[in-house]
């Protein structure tokens, strides 16, 4: 069997390190070169062999830059000879843009997937692994040969939500209806009732919530999203259980973006005692407060391929 050998981006480090500190010798660390020129340009060289590998590349689509840079190592690995290729994607950046509504919206989730499409494929095979994706259906973006993978964080959930209950009796909500099925699942597995805040559009940029959908009076809500980006809809959802009598809220996500302040807008509204999330995306490592916990997905990628080889 090849050795497995894997990268990262810039901005992924941090997991690369984690997930090599469960793999140890099992795994190589590959070793890049990169740096910036001062007209803008980016440098990088893969300084590792990579010949008959698999490569195991780690990175997201946080930002153009980063994507472009996952991009250029991909290209690099298949072009030094890679036996196959692994592109994890822990948090795929633009899912919300994942149809158009308007005439002329450009589909920024198809456009990503279309480009790692047109990687030319390694002897075995390109895969693409993304961790719960805000839209199930993006995995049919990608094209040619490429097999998306979409792991679901689904135990981080149910366990941190157990954590936070501390043995008492929880209600498991989500911030709106269009969330609604997939926590309905979860509060299902957890036996626990479930509860979605009813949404209705004022403006283009505006909602009111409207009912909640579960009684929810003197009980502790586990409000459960997949991403949280600036927080507005978190704290409008929050203060409706809150107003519904909702005795303590807790907030559990996937993937903690806390984009424009995001966390201090959560923290200052007073209506939340503590924020789990994930380190899929790296904004929430650089965030160091107690009411935010942050949880490794190391496991749940290492998992993955200890079961592809089971």
């Amino acid at each position: 069997m090849p050795q497995k050998i894997i990268f990262a981006t810039q901005h992924y480090q941090y997991l690369k390190d984690r997930i090599l500190a469960i793999t140890g010798s099992t795994w190589e660390n590959g070793e890049l070169d990169i740096r910036d020129f001062p007209d803008g340009e980016h440098y990088h060289r893969i300084l590792s062999n990579v010949s008959n590998k698999e490569v195991i590349l780690l990175g997201g689509t946080i930002d153009d830059k980063e994507t472009l840079e996952l991009y250029d190592l991909a290209s690099g690995c298949i072009q030094l000879g890679a036996y196959s290729l692994t592109i994890i994607i822990p948090f795929f950046g633009y899912s919300t843009m994942e149809r158009a509504v308007k005439y002329g919206e450009i589909v920024k989730a198809k456009t990503r997937a279309v480009l790692f499409s047109s990687l030319p494929n390694t002897s075995r095979g390109n895969r693409i692994v993304m961790i719960d994706l805000h839209v199930d259906g993006i995995t049919w973006y990608f094209e040619n040969d490429v097999r998306p993978v979409h792991l679901y964080a689904k135990e981080f959930v149910m366990n941190t939500a157990m954590e936070l209950a501390a043995g008492k009796p929880f209600v498991l909500a989500s911030t709106d209806a269009g969330r609604a099925k997939w926590v309905e699942s979860l509060a299902n597995d957890l036996h626990v009732p479930a509860a979605f805040a009813f949404k209705r559009r004022l403006s283009g940029d505006e909602t009111a919530i409207t009912a909640i959908s579960a009684d929810v009076k003197d009980k502790t809500v586990i409000i459960y999203d997949d991403m949280i980006r600036t927080g507005g809809s978190l704290i409008h959802a929050a203060q409706s259980y809150r107003d519904a009598g909702a005795a303590n809220i807790f907030v559990i996500t996937t993937h903690g973006i806390f984009a424009g302040n995001g966390f201090e807008k959560i923290k200052q509204s007073g209506l939340i005692k503590k924020v789990v999330c994930t380190d899929t995306h790296p904004n929430a490592i650089t965030i160091n407060d107690d009411m935010l916990l942050v949880k490794s997905v190391d496991q749940l990628i290492v998992n993955y391929f200890q079961s592809q080889h089971s």
